[in-house]
């Protein structure tokens, strides 16, 4: 599948699988809405299709969802979103296996579950309410708790994909132990890690890995969902719902939220440059990492999506990046690298 883009934007390769994607790619965890024990507090089904709608109009893609968003009502979205769309404008679709939820008690944690024969039953699900005869990339979305080893669900994941079932198979939230273990039974398509200015570990050892082996790293979350979109404020932090996952993470709260947002601010300036926000620099400081394929931003609505649209064509220069580099040392925000080696 192939997108006709109306805004030109770059197409890169997603490591050795064959797809050119945008640089960034519609994140689809939000519009899974708030009855989950992770969800993002209530949304609009039909501001979420309208966002999906004006992404993929714009040249966004691909789309990034998971079995466990919304427990399957994220793919479900998504798959209205795309009725009646033209084959030549159809993106890719991103989603992911592993993290099971009870329907019955939608407020538990899913578990983490890695047994072959549940993988196979999550693929037939996501297939069905994808409304597709096969996944563009399928990914274990954690590692288990359940006692599989990576060995047992990676073979599973391969063995879909030389069924035709998906076209692609990554991992995401593994580390670079388990990137070597899965590699040596099948190549590791792609990685889906948390990198923005505030979480950066995974710059360390996982995104050098991947540009050695040739595996597209699409991160999540480069605006630490939300807290350097440069629209997030104490205030906010501390009225945000209780079916808001953030209202319960230590990054929303006290000293940490301080300096996350004194990060933010310190974004600004370099925004104000190029006329875009404090966010679409974050967004553009995750994607010149060395490594880093493309970056996934979630929106609640049209008007998100062109709030961060620029993010797909901005590329920030070396003094620009030092800056965030600076900045990032000085506010003591987040953990990691502050700049990648020379």
């Amino acid at each position: 599948m192939s997108l006709s883009s109306n805004q030109g934007f770059q197409k890169v390769p997603l490591g050795r699988t064959g797809m050119l994607i945008s640089r960034v790619g519609f994140g689809a965890w939000a519009v899974g809405g708030g009855d989950w024990s992770v969800g993002w507090g209530p949304q609009d089904d039909a501001a979420s299709i309208a966002a999906i709608r004006y992404a993929v109009e714009q040249g966004i893609n691909w789309i990034d969802t998971a079995a466990a968003y919304g427990l399957g009502h994220s793919e479900e979205v998504v798959a209205k979103a795309l009725e009646g769309l033209p084959h030549s404008m159809r993106p890719f679709l991103f989603t992911k296996c592993g993290v099971v939820g009870d329907l019955a008690h939608r407020q538990e944690m899913p578990k983490r579950i890695g047994r072959p024969k549940s993988i196979r039953e999550e693929v037939e699900q996501s297939l069905r309410r994808l409304q597709v005869d096969q996944i563009d990339l399928y990914q274990m979305h954690w590692p288990p708790q359940d006692g599989t080893p990576i060995e047992e669900y990676w073979q599973t994941l391969l063995d879909l994909k030389r069924e035709g079932k998906v076209r692609a198979v990554g991992l995401s939230n593994h580390d670079v132990d388990s990137l070597r273990r899965a590699e040596c039974l099948g190549h590791v398509d792609t990685l889906q890690p948390p990198f923005s200015a505030i979480q950066r570990q995974s710059a360390v050892s996982e995104i050098p890995w991947c540009a050695t082996h040739e595996t597209g790293v699409i991160v999540y979350s480069p605006m630490q969902s939300g807290l350097l979109s440069g629209r997030f404020n104490a205030e906010r932090a501390a009225s945000l719902p209780p079916s808001d996952w953030r209202s319960r993470s230590e990054e929303f709260r006290g000293e940490k939220l301080a300096r996350n947002l004194a990060l933010a601010e310190a974004l600004r300036p370099i925004g104000r440059t190029h006329q875009v926000s404090a966010g679409v620099v974050a967004i553009a400081w995750s994607l010149a990492w060395p490594g880093v394929t493309g970056a996934i931003v979630g929106a609640r609505s049209a008007e998100q999506v062109r709030g961060w649209l620029p993010a797909c064509s901005l590329h920030l220069s070396e003094a620009e990046l030092e800056t965030v580099s600076s900045a990032i040392e000085s506010t003591g925000a987040g953990y990691g690298l502050s700049r990648a080696a020379d």
